[in-house]
């Protein structure tokens, strides 16, 4: 039995383990997990959290600031004190072996059977996602502490309960790196001097303190993947973190590696400072492409000029995706990182063919324009895409990477990234972002956070930017194909729509119905009110935590 309020080392936690002093655990973890949230593994991340708390509570009052600049209409553009560092000479710390050919990676939740399906997918990297394929319940977070341990240990296995199927890990895995949850969520569950704890700084930490030393035993690494930042500054604190993790258990600085994920639109900006900031731990760039959408909305909320088609239409061959996409690979290969492309969320549809080989042939053409762009590799939701990107890849990158690959001398203009993408609104496309976002809300309230719909890998990016084109459609009463236009009223009205007919495919389960109706009542909330919010899991952290006390 944990204790649930402060301890002082030395008291007893059950019959064997006690609490670090000014940490607090509001709800016990489970029994099996505690080997993986230990006392020491928890007294390593409150050591982080005092340090570095409040410069993550700095660095998001700064973004807020910045936010208000861009709603005023001063927009992101390259940074003249910066200007140095883009034109300077430099490039990251080279490769670790394990890192030079990420050709296909794999990315997805950190629940036990994933984890081993994905580290024996034949992909050369899965990334265990603690932040938008994982719905962030304590149960969900400890659990993936635990299964990311066990793996590292080589001990893991799963027993499915009903078909009795066993999983154990190949002989031959994927390269491990982990996806820690970005700087604006905490870890409620866990007080540090009676404060919520960063969650990033809990999956950061407690992955790092338990799979560290192994992991360079094994001959690979503690590998990371950092969401959500929107400045070099972010990179900067991040660089920080490692070299105090890394000193804190005499391990060489520069065994870290991350890959900074450009998704949002400012991030865009500073490709070059983010990877100057974290040179001697980065391994590289990539293009997360519907969190950039999200980003693009936010940043140009209050620009009538800037209102989205359907997000469907906003593909990678939009102008301003383009720029932004080939802007990555110009900017790792010019310092010898890599460039890693964007998610294909398709999922392989069995029992029609026709629909089957039409998704098939969009993502054969996405993985062939980013490899021939240059990307030196890319992302898959699922095992049966697989083969076919690898092959693609395997066709077109005949060595471990592009790295060396003439670099294009072209220059990117500010308007370049800023330009609005074209096409139309319709009633289908407000449908889909209704019908789908309250979907996964639902999903993810009910405490999973990587969801099929439609034949589609969904993660929190779907929520997001459903929500957020609703609200930037409402906010500036976009005029639909159809002649209609985006009011509360039209909102209001197509979620009841859809809503009764989803309900009909609940076939009486309470729990799916009252999931569904908070989630409904939430996206109804957010696409409505007066301003938007900056990010959807905020208040829906709050409903999570009181549905799974």
């Amino acid at each position: 039995m944990w204790l649930l309020r402060t301890c002082h080392k030395g008291v007893a936690m059950g019959s064997d383990v006690s609490l670090p002093t000014g940490v607090t655990l509001v709800t016990p973890p489970p029994a099996e997990t505690q080997h993986a949230v230990s006392e020491s593994a928890l007294d390593f991340v409150a050591n982080l959290a005092r340090q570095f708390a409040p410069d993550i509570e700095g660095l998001l009052q700064q973004r807020h600031r910045t936010h208000s600049r861009y709603h005023q209409g001063q927009y992101p553009d390259f940074l003249a004190d910066t200007a140095n560092v883009r034109a300077g000479n430099w490039c990251i710390a080279p490769l670790p072996d394990d890192l030079r050919d990420r050709r296909v990676e794999i990315t997805g939740p950190v629940d036990r059977k994933t984890v081993i399906n994905a580290l024996n997918s034949g992909t050369n990297v899965f990334m265990a996602d603690f932040e938008d394929a994982t719905s962030p319940t304590w149960e969900n977070v400890t659990q993936g502490q635990r299964n990311l341990k066990d793996a590292v240990d080589g001990t893991i296995r799963f027993e499915h309960p009903t078909t009795g199927r066993v999983y154990e890990l190949a002989d031959k895995t994927a390269v491990l790196m982990v996806r820690p949850r970005g700087w604006h969520l905490t870890e409620a569950h866990v007080l540090v001097d009676d404060q919520p704890i960063p969650a990033a700084l809990f999956d950061f930490g407690v992955f790092f303190f338990n799979n560290a030393r192994t992991l360079l035993e094994n001959g690979s690494g503690p590998y990371f993947y950092l969401p959500k930042l929107e400045s070099h500054l972010g990179a900067r604190l991040w660089n920080d973190i490692f070299h105090t993790a890394q000193d804190a258990m005499n391990i060489p600085r520069g065994s870290i590696r991350a890959t900074v994920l450009i998704e949002t639109l400012p991030a865009a900006f500073q490709m070059d400072e983010i990877l100057y900031e974290l040179r001697d731990h980065s391994a590289g760039l990539n293009c997360g492409r519907w969190d950039y959408i999200f980003s693009y909305i936010k940043v140009f909320q209050e620009s009538p000029d800037h209102v989205l088609p359907d997000r469907g239409q906003v593909t990678m061959l939009q102008p301003c995706m383009r720029a932004y996409s080939q802007l990555a690979v110009r900017t790792c290969h010019r310092r010898n990182a890599p460039a890693i492309g964007g998610m294909a969320a398709q999922i392989p549809i069995k029992n029609d063919d026709t629909a089957n080989n039409a998704a098939m042939d969009r993502v054969r053409a996405d993985k062939l324009r980013e490899v021939q762009d240059g990307h030196d590799g890319t992302w898959v939701a699922h095992p049966g895409l697989v083969p076919m990107v690898k092959e693609i890849f395997d066709t077109h990158m005949l060595k471990a990477n592009q790295i060396d690959r003439p670099i294009d001398k072209h220059d990117t203009r500010p308007e370049d990234l800023r330009e609005p993408p074209t096409g139309t609104r319709t009633l289908d496309g407000l449908r889909h972002n209704i019908a789908v976002g309250v979907r996964y809300l639902a999903a993810w309230l009910g405490s999973t956070g990587c969801v099929p719909i439609d034949n589609l890998m969904e993660d929190a990016a779907t929520a997001e930017i459903s929500r957020a084109q609703v609200w930037q459609w409402r906010r500036h009463s976009a005029k639909l194909e159809s002649g209609e236009t985006v009011t509360d009223q039209l909102i209001h009205r197509t979620l009841d729509e859809i809503s009764e007919q989803h309900r009909a495919t609940m076939n009486g389960d309470d729990n799916a119905h009252d999931l569904y109706r908070r989630a409904a009542d939430l996206f109804l909330e957010l696409t409505t009110a007066d301003e938007l919010a900056e990010f959807l899991t905020l208040p829906a952290y709050e409903i999570l935590r009181s549905l799974h006390r």
